[in-house]
């Protein structure tokens, strides 16, 4: 097995000094903000595997070189242990809020795009980014994490989505239907977070759609 010889950040300012690029270069041609990537290059951050993709196919660079094992730096025609090259990363906005009446996707809620790996985007369906908050999902995720979301109107049960409560801001939860009520459920290490039952027909239940992935703060 390779062994981790450097760090990803000296990894990375190697990689850019020998391809004498500009970190606002880089931006431009990963599409990853240039505050992110100044972010990787002082060690503050560590890129994610989609981050590691677009960073080395952009220096012409081994993904597994850059993460910092005792490779060759050349990069292979195929880079599959980390991300496979057939698996190009789809950019996604990221919402900071859903509330009823203001499309999902307005300019208002959006605060920026990140990436997905295309096996999760399916042809047919929107996705969006939706930051995490509050700790009523945190044995999950943590507040200030981002869940891809596949925009749809039902769930099944026991599957994690995001639900519009009497037009109030979506709320991310465990789903259950039965014997006509809605069942809502955190995942929480809080014990004020509680299981909220709710009757469709008194008050106004809107799914928008499953919870597929997350990742954590960036």
């Amino acid at each position: 097995m390779d062994k981790l010889v450097d760090t990803f950040t000296n990894r990375l300012n190697k990689a850019i000094s020998l391809r004498n690029i500009k970190p606002i270069e880089l931006s431009e041609k990963t599409g990853i903000d240039k505050s992110k990537i100044s972010s990787y290059m002082s060690g503050r951050y560590k890129a994610k595997q989609d981050g590691v993709y677009l960073l080395a196919h952009a220096l012409n660079v081994s993904e597994v070189w850059l993460m910092g094992y005792d490779v060759p730096m050349k990069r292979k025609r195929e880079e599959s242990n980390v991300f496979p090259t057939t698996d190009i990363p789809k950019k996604v906005p990221v919402v900071g809020r859903i509330s009823a009446g203001l499309p999902i996707l307005a300019t208002e809620n959006i605060e920026g795009y990140e990436f997905a790996p295309s096996s999760q985007i399916k042809d047919g369906y929107t996705y969006f980014y939706l930051r995490v908050q509050g700790d009523s999902m945190n044995l999950k995720f943590n507040e200030g994490d981002i869940v891809l979301v596949q925009k749809q109107d039902t769930l099944e049960n026991d599957e994690i989505g995001v639900i519009l409560v009497d037009g109030n801001d979506a709320t991310v939860k465990k789903y259950k239907a039965e014997n006509g009520l809605v069942i809502l459920e955190p995942m929480s290490t809080n014990p004020e977070n509680t299981v909220q039952i709710y009757n469709p027909k008194n008050i106004s239940i809107k799914i928008i759609g499953k919870v597929i992935s997350y990742q954590g703060k960036i």
